[in-house]
């Protein structure tokens, strides 16, 4: 790459000139390349050590003049390709220029100008990419692909000097951190340390400091431990290895969820030294913290943030703290935590002003907003560019709205009217734009049932004015009362300010006339309802009369939704559910449903109206509880793990206790799953939701704390988990809300008595108020720490389980061992999360669907299995081995859908290392057969390929599709588009794993025949298979021998063939009789002759080989005759000693010539089991390929049994261990050098 000329001052000291003319040197720096001695050793050393490693390329051209002393640097390359095309383009385009300057200063200064220019243009056409890094970082990202062999698809998104101990000896070298890979290199005199490792294989990353390691970082791995020290900025560093660990386990978890997240904002200005890549993830996480903070929708974008304060009008103060300004939204955030939060809605606001400055006032800036609020900011360091942008944002506004009942709403809401109702009431009713076409759409579509247009709690609710609730009502309305003077001091709606008295408020309880709105800002799902206007009935109407998986739960759970409820024991609350589950499945069908959401989702309809819930279910699904409802409850087994990990740390007596019983993995799904709906009464356990809709899974934590607290001494005294689950139990069934205006309701959670008196009550105030004084110091931050550290092992602990059910359920004769069969499963995997990264758009990852069962979650493509193949296979067939692994992927892809999953892979292997001679050679003549032999290298083969092809879909596909012209994959794609309106076949598995489990062994009968060029491959792969077996020359002499007895047996048949067919009737089973000798003619009609296959038969056929008993009587025919037995054995025209002389002079000529020039053949090739019907085609053979020429695989079996020699390299036992150890030492073979040039530290 072209450089900014600089100064060089001492040209020599660590390079060696290559080339040099008048005005230019090209160098190569010592240590790289061959040879280099003492000297290279050194710098090869300094160059690691020293910062020079990321800026230093191999090779350089410099600029001189004869009389001056300084050298420039003008080109730099990391090969010599690149830098020999700069210095032919300088010898080519600026040396006779040069040559007529007088002067050497116009000379220099000519040479700088041209190559600035140069830069620039290169700069110009690539500026709208915007992806491309300063030059010095782009150097060490080539130096890091070149010495870990990366191809040019991986990313490098920062890089740092550190040590790496090995031992106790810390190496230093440098840490590459890529999108995909932590790669370390280390060159210390002589010693060199390369480590690459996956982040999708990190089992734990902390950072720690320890007697033996001071501060340092931990990797670990499932096999091995690694320890990174002696950073410069250990936070930063840390902090970026957690961002990419964590988006490796969001690609584990949900591969879709990963590729589309993975557009990044662009920079706007670019900064020296540092990637695009680390700025936009850097971006990822402040937009991450800013979501969560503010609880705003999963599209919203940071744009910046600017220190100043806040005047708060309720305490008459100047609050210091940070501005938040994204497309939407403006938030403030206090210095002080529990001072001051604000979110103002963009579509709120009405006037931006700057105010005149003062001493007191400095920079002010004034917010008007449609509820006759005024916000007035100060202290704005550049007041004038933020007041153009929020103008920029409020432009963009208006147009995401729908006229202004929206607004009414908000007004309506905001500022309710003193003797109106409370505006819980009012929201359902008033927004009369979303809301009434809903009930007039969905009351048709689900047959007379009318939506739920408000609370369901309010229509089913039985008591009278609240004087005639006593001493409750009165407490209900003391609330309502402080709510209501906290609305007029703090504001209403969003735009409220949110402190310290809102959380007190919230923690005394919120007024069931309130709950519904409150929950609705506090949780922000009020933002995504005002924003998507009809979304809800648009979903509702999609979802109606679809069927899925997750409907069929959905309608199983409905009843079992809060049944002793009045409001879920008539249709109107069961249809209101149903909708909104339904509608929830169709928005998100990577959760679709989960157990659990429907008590959560009954309860919000008691407090909201249907499109209030879904949004508030939206809202908890998908931010404040993020993965707890996929199909593997990942997020609430990761608070799982923080919930222990807190047990330990605030309750250590009783932590121990619980890890021998067990009990906190039991009781920890229930209760964070269902909010403690399910396992308290329900008056109690809305309380503690009201809290959590404030603060968050904080507050589920300390709740859970205190209830452990509270029990320690019973539990201490437990002596089996069912033991210390009725203590729980028992105490959780007496939390009572005393100030509950609504009739009770019975609690059906299981009446856990022991005989002893029940436990006395405990009123949810009290403990809600223990929990807090309790466990308060939780932080936000260090919940997301932990989720962090707890989501590398759960996610890990997942897959591992997986890989232990997918070696389950391969079957015990496949000939692996367990060992043997997970570390092929390892490295299965790691060719397809190769796939992942730099794989094409068709590629296995994009087809990942995490709702498959385990089996069919990881597969590869055929590029990557004939990677897998080169490295593993016993049979090394040189630069034919691909041609090899092509066939082995098209015979293990049974589907025809260019993928094959790990159960096929395995298969494929197997049939290579384990079995017997007969075994390993009936893979071995699979292999040159349709399908697995190609049209591409058989060209006349199309129509057998396609007979085959027919097969295979036939005998897959249910009884009633046969007569379907449709092939296969038709089938299929009608079924993916049949999807959504009917019942999904998910029982295909289980019939496809019956199948498997019937008796379908195959003989050797079933095979078709070979023509001769099938016959002609097989010998070329044979002779590639042994050119590197150290017995060569035997193996050569003795598969010529059998080549050429084969040869004569094909010739013989051929005669019978001949007369065959001249007497053929349409009958051959006939004509085989009356002939008298066996015909080994191939079949002329193969939908005649293809007979039905035996139940299960067309299952155990690796390839899908046709299962023709003509072939298989004909086989076994010329099998006989070809033994020395029958009439047409060649035996009775030669003696054996006759056949072996002339076999020594012949086959070499005939073989040898053969396989090394079959490319030639492969345009005249014949069918397998039936004759070329096209002219041209017979033509075309006549003189090369012989189409009465046949072989049987028994022929080639006893043909080969004769030679000891090739039956002991069949016979030999190959141990696979070693061979995966080198794979993983070599998973990524990718180079971007052409030159594939090795460094001079290795050399």
């Amino acid at each position: 790459m072209w450089l900014a000329p600089e100064e060089v001052l001492v040209a020599h000291a660590l390079w060696v000139t290559e080339r040099a003319n008048p005005f230019f040197v090209l160098q190569r720096r010592r240590g790289h390349g061959k040879g280099g001695g003492l000297t290279g050793l050194l710098v090869g050393t300094l160059d690691v050590v020293l910062d020079s490693s990321a800026r230093v390329a191999p090779y350089r051209i410099l600029h001189q003049t004869q009389d001056s002393q300084v050298y420039w640097t003008v080109a730099c390359g990391s090969c010599r390709k690149e830098i020999t095309k700069h210095w032919e383009w300088l010898e080519n385009n600026l040396l006779q220029t040069l040559s007529i300057f007088d002067n050497e200063e116009d000379i220099t200064t000519f040479v700088k100008g041209k190559i600035h220019g140069i830069i620039a243009e290169e700069n110009k056409n690539l500026q709208p990419q915007g992806d491309e890094d300063p030059g010095k970082f782009k150097e060490a990202e080539l130096k890091m692909r070149k010495q870990f062999g990366m191809p040019e698809g991986e990313k490098l998104v920062n890089y740092y000097s550190c040590s790496y101990w090995k031992g106790r000896v810390p190496r230093q070298g440098w840490l590459y951190l890529t999108v995909n890979h932590l790669c370390f290199y280390s060159f210390l005199l002589g010693k060199e340390v390369s480590l690459v490792v996956q982040w999708v294989d990190v089992t734990r990353l902390e950072k720690n400091a320890t007697l033996l390691f001071p501060e340092s970082i931990r990797v670990d791995t499932r096999d091995k431990e690694l320890f990174f020290s002696m950073f410069l900025n250990i936070s930063e560093t840390f902090k970026l290895m957690e961002q990419l660990a964590n988006l490796a386990m969001r690609q584990l978890l949900d591969s879709e969820g990963f590729l589309e997240d993975k557009a990044l904002p662009r920079p706007i200005r670019p900064h020296r030294n540092i990637s695009a890549l680390k700025r936009d993830l850097d971006a990822r996480a402040k937009n991450e913290c800013y979501r969560a903070t503010f609880r705003l929708p999963r599209d919203e974008r940071l744009d910046g943030h600017t220190g100043c304060t806040l005047w708060t009008p309720f305490n008459k103060l100047h609050n210091p703290g940070q501005m938040f300004i994204s497309n939407n939204y403006i938030c403030f955030a206090s210095k002080e935590e529990d001072a001051c939060h604000l979110i103002i809605p963009l579509r709120e606001v009405t006037i931006v002003e700057k105010a005149d400055s003062s001493s007191v006032l400095p920079s002010p800036l004034s917010i008007s907003t449609k509820s006759k609020m005024t916000f007035l900011f100060a202290n704005l360091k550049d007041r004038d560019f933020l007041v153009q942008r929020i103008s920029d944002f409020l432009q963009k506004t208006p147009s995401k709205q729908q006229g202004g009942s929206l607004g009414g709403r908000r007004v309506s809401t905001v500022d309710p009217a003193p003797e109106s109702l409370p505006a819980s009431q009012e929201l359902p009713q008033e927004p009369t734009s979303p809301s009434l076409p809903l009930c007039g759409r969905l009351s048709f579509n689900a047959q007379e049932v009318p939506t739920a247009s408000q609370g369901l709690l309010k229509v089913f609710q039985r008591h009278s004015a609240m004087e005639d609730l006593g001493p409750k009502g009165a407490k209900e309305k003391a609330k309502e009362e402080a709510w209501d003077i906290h609305f007029f001091e703090y504001g209403r709606g969003m735009c409220m300010y949110r402190t310290a008295k809102t959380r007190q408020l919230v923690l005394k309880g919120i007024p069931e006339s309130l709950r519904g709105e409150l929950w609705l800002l506090f949780s922000g799902a009020w933002n995504e309802m005002v924003t998507h206007p009809g979304y809800y009935t648009e979903l509702v109407e999609k979802s109606m009369g679809k069927y899925s998986l997750a409907t069929e739960e959905i309608e199983r759970d409905l009843h079992r939704s809060m049944p002793e409820h009045p409001a879920f024991q008539n249709e109107l609350g069961i249809a209101a559910l149903r909708r909104v589950l339904t509608a929830y499945a169709f928005r998100n069908p990577t959760i679709g449903y989960c157990q659990a959401m429907n008590i959560v989702t009954s309860v919000l309809l008691l407090y909201g109206s249907e499109e209030e819930a879904f949004w508030l279910l939206v809202a908890l699904c998908e931010r404040m509880l993020p993965d707890y409802y996929n199909t593997r409850v990942v997020g609430a087994l990761v608070d799982q793990g923080i919930f222990e990990e807190l047990t330990r740390d605030f309750l250590p007596r009783l932590s121990e206790k619980m890890q021998d019983l067990g009990v906190i993995s039991s009781i920890s799904l229930s209760w964070f799953l269902t909010l403690f709906l399910s396992v308290m009464p329900f008056e109690s356990a809305v309380v503690i939701v009201d809290c959590f809709f404030y603060e968050g899974i904080k507050v589920i934590l300390q709740v859970a704390l205190a209830v452990l607290d509270a029990n320690m001494e019973q539990l201490l005294d437990c002596n089996d988990e069912g033991e210390a689950m009725t203590v729980l139990g028992r105490y959780l069934d007496n939390v009572v809300n005393k100030q509950s205006i609504s009739p009770p309701i019975p609690h059906l959670h299981a009446l856990l008595t022991s005989g002893d008196d029940p436990p006395a009550e405990v009123d949810i105030f009290d403990l809600l108020k223990v929990s807090y004084e309790k466990f308060s110091s939780l932080r936000a931050e260090d919940i997301e720490q932990m989720r962090f550290k707890q989501r590398l092992k759960v996610i890990q602990s997942l897959e591992d389980t997986a890989k232990r059910s997918v070696v389950r359920a391969i079957p015990g004769d496949i000939g692996f061992s367990i060992e043997e069969l997970e570390d092929l499963y390892m490295v299965f995997k790691a060719k397809h999360m190769a796939s992942q990264y730099w794989g094409s758009s068709h590629t296995a990852a994009n087809r990942r669907d995490p709702s498959l069962p385990s089996l069919e979650q990881y597969r590869i493509g055929a590029s990557q299995f004939r990677e897998l193949f080169a490295s593993l296979t016993p049979w090394a067939c040189g630069s034919h081995t691909p041609v090899l692994a092509g066939r082995m992927f098209r015979l293990l892809d049974q589907n025809k859908d260019l993928l094959i999953n790990f159960k096929e892979f395995v298969t494929g292997m197997s049939a290579m290392y384990h079995g017997d001679l007969t075994e390993k050679l009936k893979a071995l003549y699979k292999l040159h057969l349709p399908p697995a032999l190609s049209p591409e290298e058989a060209e006349s083969a199309l129509e057998a390929t396609h007979y085959f092809t027919e097969d295979s879909s036939s005998e897959e596909a249910p009884p009633q599709e046969e007569r379907e012209e449709s092939g296969n994959g038709d089938v299929r794609e009608k079924k993916e588009e049949e999807k959504g309106t009917s019942p999904p076949d998910y029982q295909h598995y289980l019939r496809m794993w019956a199948k498997e489990k019937e008796a379908q062994k195959e003989t050797i009968k079933d095979l078709p025949k070979m023509n001769q060029e099938q016959f002609v491959e097989l010998c070329k792969t044979l002779y590639n298979m042994f050119s590197e077996d150290a017995r060569e020359q035997d193996l050569y002499h003795a598969i010529a021998t059998v080549a050429s007895l084969l040869l004569r047996i094909g010739e013989v048949g051929k005669k019978f063939s001949a007369r065959t067919r001249r007497a053929h009737t349409g009958d051959h089973r006939g004509a085989a009789e009356e002939d008298g000798p066996p015909t080994p003619e191939p079949q002329q009609d193969p939908t005649r002759a293809l007979q039905p296959p035996a139940a299960g038969g067309a299952q155990g056929k690796a390839g899908g080989d046709t299962h023709m008993e003509k072939a298989a009587q004909e086989s076994q025919a010329v099998a006989e005759g070809g033994s020395g037995e029958g009439q047409g054995s060649p035996c009775q025209f030669l003696s054996d000693d006759e056949t072996r002389d002339d076999v020594s002079v012949s086959s070499y000529s005939v073989v040898s010539t053969s396989s090394l020039q079959c490319e030639d053949l492969t345009d005249d090739t014949v069918l397998v089991g039936g004759e070329a019907r096209s002219p041209m085609a017979s033509s075309r053979a006549v003189g090369t390929v012989d189409t009465d020429w046949c072989i049987s695989f028994e022929q080639i079996l006893a043909s080969i049994l004769t030679e000891s020699v090739l039956v002991n390299f069949f016979e030999k036992r190959v141990d696979i261990s070693a061979k995966i150890k080198d794979q993983k030492k070599v998973e990524r073979q990718f180079s971007t050098n052409s030159d594939h040039e090795q460094p001079g530290v290795l050399g």
